[in-house]
């Protein structure tokens, strides 16, 4: 359990940084109301008076988590290409995730329908500045909000896929791969070499490698075999 917070800031303050080193450490079962009151050094009718309830609270440490990878996104100098720096914002969303998992699935992990966290209204706001500057380049196939929605779709499934994987067996090249095809849906461009598609070679691979359990007149050994190959000729694709 972390130390007492500093009696230095305030009630508000010593609370939230509480919860929100509670969660980090020990995820969204560690804050509980006796174990945010003793970190923080206050008692728990005033956890209730600042926050209403655990919702509340949970919503403001989940911002707080969160503040220091939005000053960092936000005051990333806008470079001379719009679409890389949606790209970089990707990149950071998903570093954030995998840095901070019980942030990540506490702001991004439990959708409840008309309810959105603050910290993920706010993450939103700057994806929405970055897809305009864009859209202002000229560069959009879709509208803004059909490009915002993709990308925050298809950013947050992949970020919850990867926390989700041991990390010694993360592939980030999953990441790589649904970005790339996401900002060619949008922007009609993707990084030179990538093909959102496979083609050729591949697809017959794919489709020889998810045929071979019916491929009977081969040993088991040969079987495991022609499978680490063909995975070998999938995997090769940026």
């Amino acid at each position: 359990m972390p130390g007492p917070v500093p009696q230095t800031k305030s009630t508000r303050d010593r609370i939230v940084e509480a919860a929100a080193a509670l969660l980090s450490q020990g995820g969204r079962d560690a804050v509980s109301t006796r174990a945010v009151s003793a970190a923080a050094g206050v008692q728990a009718p005033a956890i209730y008076r600042a926050f209403g309830d655990m919702h509340g609270l949970l919503d403001a440490a989940g911002s707080y988590g969160l503040a220091s990878y939005l000053a960092e996104k936000s005051s990333m100098s806008p470079g001379d290409d719009p679409v890389d720096d949606l790209r970089a914002g990707w990149d950071l969303h998903v570093g954030f995730g995998l840095a901070q998992p019980a942030f990540y699935t506490l702001i991004f992990g439990d959708p409840r329908p008309g309810v959105e966290p603050t910290a993920a209204r706010l993450a939103g706001e700057v994806l929405a500045e970055k897809v305009q500057r864009v859209a202002k380049a000229g560069r959009l196939r879709v509208s803004e909000e059909r490009a915002a929605q993709l990308v925050h779709a298809a950013g947050r499934g992949v970020t919850l896929t990867l926390i989700a994987m041991p990390a010694d067996q993360r592939d980030m090249s999953l990441s790589i791969m649904a970005r790339e095809s996401v900002l060619a849906t949008v922007t009609g461009t993707a990084l030179p070499g990538f093909t959102p598609a496979a083609g050729g070679l591949e697809n017959a691979a794919v489709a020889l490698r998810a045929s071979l359990p019916e491929a009977t007149v081969l040993t088991p050994a040969e079987r495991t075999l022609l499978d680490e190959w063909l995975h070998r000729i999938v995997s090769s694709r940026p």
